[in-house]
């Protein structure tokens, strides 16, 4: 087997760029209203609640991905310790489908800031489900024609949102200097109960679930025994400290009444205290292009778990036939998240994003958990993340059942269809070596 060359190999910072793309998506964009809207002054709290659970959960990703560095990152894992049974299969399931979710969150977000800056022109108020839609189509056609173009339109995308979202956060904050009046806000009197700080934090969790797309990419690390965990450490941590900033600035800046009316473009309404209707409409294409960008990244991605998890006799092997070219998962991917965006709302999509990812990595961190001795880390570290993964997921559920009774029982169905699904085709269906 011949060895890669110094050129196929990425450093340090392409692995970083990698994480924080895949977090930088569309999530901050499109969940971040919905965050103050439970959280209240809190949210910034939420949002590091968040992030502790990302951070422990990254460490878990690390270590695996150190010992297990073959191209499939999570799915890879999971058979790793529970092979290609109905349990590691239905986890893997639940995984595709909760990137489905992830795609139609993004178009969500999407569809909200593409209609404020129509409305900027004076055009009617078009339904957001027009672009939803058209979005998603466009993500297919262009994965389609050509998955390099995929590629670059998310390395440009990194760098433009990155860019602005920093320069926002120094702004915003000099500009606390001359707009004090809603800085109490932020004050502990301000802030929900801890329950309700809890749920916030866990229904905004799916911002955080990019990091683990530095797992595939693990094999073409350079130094990888040094880089790994740099790499996941550098790239959680940053974005942590980045939505924490982002949330001060958005509870610091806007009255509570108008966040919540700007619930799904809130990112865009608080660059207007310090920069005004140029700073909306900045905050607003830079949206647009990062929910873009997501989705064409997500469409790709998990049309590719699909057929992992097809090619692996864990989905009936239709899913590896290809079609245009492009396995068939690629198409099935994008029409289910059509109907989903087009079905449930904003708060419903983001509970099922987060709960079906907090489940997931509870898994990763049991895994890395069992297997402490191999990957010669700390258990009681994965232990921590195993615990608070599930903690956060049974609050998440038991909380938002009173508000959000739709959320919770599509994310609890989907678990469920997931494994009851798995159990039927393993017990119904023989694998093809053995239909010969």
């Amino acid at each position: 087997m011949t060895k890669k060359s110094t050129s196929d190999k990425i450093n340090l910072k392409d692995a970083i760029s990698i994480g924080i793309g895949g977090m930088v998506g569309g999530g901050i964009f499109a969940v971040l209203g919905l965050a103050v809207s439970l959280a209240k002054g809190a949210t910034p709290i939420a949002f590091l609640f968040a992030g502790i659970i990302a951070l422990l959960t990254a460490y878990s990703y690390a270590k695996l991905s150190k010992v297990y560095p073959e191209n499939g990152g999570t799915v890879n894992f999971i058979h790793q310790q529970f092979g290609d049974g109905i349990f590691g299969g239905g986890v893997n399931n639940l995984l595709w489908i909760s990137y489905i979710v992830m795609l139609a969150l993004y178009s969500s977000a999407f569809g909200s800031y593409t209609q404020q800056l129509i409305q900027l022109t004076g055009d009617k108020n078009l339904d957001t489900h027009i672009f939803e839609t058209a979005i998603i189509i466009a993500a297919l056609l262009i994965n389609y024609l050509s998955i390099k173009l995929v590629g670059e339109i998310e390395s440009y995308s990194v760098f433009i949102k990155l860019t602005i979202l920093i320069v926002f956060v120094g702004i915003g904050f000099y500009g606390f200097s001359n707009h004090t009046e809603n800085l109490h806000q932020l004050n502990p009197q301000n802030w929900e109960s801890p329950v309700l700080i809890l749920s916030g934090g866990m229904v905004i969790f799916v911002a955080y679930e990019g990091f683990e797309l530095i797992a595939n990419s693990v094999a073409d690390l350079e130094n990888r025994e040094e880089n790994t965990e740099l790499a996941y450490f550098i790239s959680v941590g940053f974005v942590v400290v980045l939505y924490i900033l982002i949330a001060i600035i958005t509870v610091g800046s806007l009255p509570f009444k108008e966040i919540a009316a700007a619930k799904d473009y809130v990112l865009a309404k608080a660059a207007e205290p310090s920069l005004g209707q140029l700073g909306f409409t900045i905050i607003a294409i830079t949206a647009v292009i990062s929910t873009f960008s997501a989705i064409n990244a997500t469409v790709l991605g998990s049309s590719r778990v699909n057929y992992d998890i097809a090619n692996d006799s864990e989905l009936p092997h239709y899913f590896t036939r290809q079609f245009w070219g492009k396995p068939i998962g690629l198409l099935i991917t994008a029409i289910f998240s059509i109907v989903l965006v087009n079905l449930f709302n904003l708060q419903s999509i983001s509970t099922a994003g987060s709960a079906g990812f907090l489940f997931i990595f509870s898994v990763v961190n049991y895994i890395g958990f069992r297997k402490h001795k191999e990957l010669k880390s700390k258990k009681w570290i994965h232990f921590f993340g195993f615990l608070l993964c599930g903690a956060a997921y049974i609050t998440l559920i038991i909380q938002q059942f009173k508000d959000n009774r739709t959320g919770i029982i599509i994310s609890l169905s989907i678990v469920l269809l997931c494994f009851i699904l798995e159990y039927i085709f393993k017990k119904t269906v023989s694998k093809p070596s053995n239909s010969n």
